[in-house]
C-alpha cells in the first residue's frame, strides 16, 4: 500500500473558486464600510478587514483539506478518505475512465441579484479517476451536497454509484509518477499502455 496527500502550494488553487463571492463580499462591504464612515477609505478599510477574514477562514479550510486528504493505492485498488468523513473507493477492475473530476467544495448557486453582478463558487477540476465504487459520506453534509450526491448515476447492473478519486489535486503531473505507475501496474488501458 502506498498513500498520497495534497502536495504544499496548493492554496491559490484552492482559493480562486472563491474569488467571485469573494468579490462581491469586498464590493458589499466596501458600499456599507463607505456609507458607515462616510469616507471611501473608510469603506476601502472595511472591504479588506471583511475579506481578509474569510481569507482567514479558507486559509484554516485548506489546511484541514490537506491534512486530512488521503489517497491510498492497493492490490484491491485506490481509495480516498478525507477529514470530513468523507471516503471513496475504487477496485481496480470497477475503473470505467480517467477524466476531468469536478469538487464542489460550495454550495454552487449564483449569489447576487438578476439583471446585476452574479457571482458562485466555482468548482475545482482535474484530472482523476472515475468508476462504479462506494461513497461514505458523513451523516452531517449539506443539502446541496446531499442532491449532487444523489444524483450521481448509478450502474444498474452492481446498484454502485459512479465516483471519482481527483488525484490532480494531489499532484498535477500524477500520470507521470507513482500514482501513474500505480495505474500503468494494475489497469494499463486507462493510460494507454
Amino acid at each position: 500500500m502506498e498513500e498520497f496527500r495534497i502536495r504544499p502550494g496548493s492554496f491559490p488553487r484552492f482559493a480562486l473558486a472563491f474569488a467571485g463571492p469573494l468579490l462581491l463580499f469586498f464590493l458589499v462591504l466596501l458600499l456599507l464600510g463607505a456609507i458607515l464612515t462616510g469616507s471611501t477609505v473608510g469603506g476601502v478599510l472595511v472591504g479588506l478587514a471583511g475579506v481578509a477574514v474569510l481569507a482567514g477562514v479558507l486559509v484554516v479550510k485548506h489546511r484541514r483539506l490537506v491534512s486530512g486528504t488521503v489517497v491510498r493505492f492497493s492490490g484491491e485498488g485506490v481509495s480516498l478518505s478525507d477529514a470530513h468523513g468523507f471516503s471513496v473507493r475504487l477496485l481496480w477492475g470497477d475503473i470505467t475512465r480517467v477524466g476531468v473530476v469536478e469538487t464542489q467544495s460550495a454550495d454552487p448557486r449564483w449569489i447576487g441579484r438578476r439583471g446585476g453582478m452574479r457571482v458562485r463558487t466555482q468548482p475545482l477540476r482535474a484530472t482523476g479517476i472515475i468508476g462504479w465504487g462506494t461513497r461514505r459520506t458523513p451523516e452531517r453534509v449539506p443539502g446541496w451536497m446531499r442532491r449532487r450526491l444523489a444524483a450521481a448515476p448509478v450502474d444498474p447492473a452492481t446498484g454502485r454509484s459512479e465516483v471519482a478519486i481527483p488525484l490532480g489535486e494531489l499532484d498535477p503531473l500524477w500520470e507521470r509518477g507513482p500514482m501513474g505507475a500505480w495505474i500503468r501496474r494494475h489497469r494499463p488501458d486507462l493510460l494507454g499502455g
